[in-house]
């Protein structure tokens, strides 16, 4: 999801800075809420996890250039699901700032646009999370469509937000066509294998019965 140097420039990466205010506004409510709920040190446990697990995702997992931008596992429905909306927003933030800092700085440039497009869509899935899963189910207890709800939404607002900013640099020609189609044809392959992955690892989590009152995890997670 990585937008590539050169697709949006000159004055038109502004737009890119209001929109990542916007999703580090949605960021900072989220983490208030969270430590008025849970506490400061669970949120700083759990965004230290989030942020160590999006830097092996983006660095160490297989990821590969198709189209307009790069097909990487995310895996954001898993971070929401096990950490919640902050972690998982703070993890995706400073994982991929750290990404770029370290190995890939040619990307900075583009990094208000990356963390509009991994955020907002993180946030949009918190929201169907609430309207799909019942206050009174665990998130353990989740079925596989309710976990394809989540990835659709998280992985289809991706590839959403890149094919705006595709289409908003460099016009809506053939070849942007081309390349945001061929993108968001790739990412199916993520939106078919998370879901799968969500359940594996919430039915390894479940089996764990002492990690039910850890603050290391999603109050949802077991409850």
């Amino acid at each position: 999801m990585h937008i590539e140097p050169g697709v949006v420039d000159g004055a038109k990466i502004v737009l890119s800075y209001a929109t990542a205010l916007t999703a580090l506004a949605f960021t900072a409510k989220a983490s208030f809420d969270t430590i008025k709920n849970d506490g400061l040190i669970s949120l700083l446990s759990r965004s230290i996890l989030t942020t160590l697990l999006v830097f092996i995702f983006f660095q160490v997992l297989p990821h590969y250039p198709v189209g307009v931008s790069e097909v990487h596992f995310i895996l954001g429905s898993t971070l929401f699901l096990l950490f919640g909306s902050a972690a998982a927003a703070i993890g995706l933030g400073l994982g991929l700032l750290a990404q770029g800092v370290f190995f890939a700085p040619i990307d900075l440039p583009q990094y208000g646009m990356n963390i509009t497009t991994l955020l907002l869509p993180l946030f949009a899935m918190s929201l169907i999370a609430r309207r799909t899963i019942s206050a009174n189910t665990a998130y353990v207890d989740i079925t596989y469509q309710q976990a394809l709800k989540l990835s659709l939404t998280y992985q289809g607002g991706i590839v959403a937000w890149v094919a705006f900013w595709a289409f908003y640099g460099q016009g809506f020609g053939a070849e942007s066509l081309v390349s945001v189609s061929s993108f968001g044809a790739a990412y199916l392959t993520v939106v078919l294998l998370e879901p799968v992955l969500d359940l594996a690892v919430l039915a390894g989590a479940k089996s764990l019965h002492g990690l039910k009152q850890s603050w290391l995890f999603e109050k949802r997670l077991f409850n």
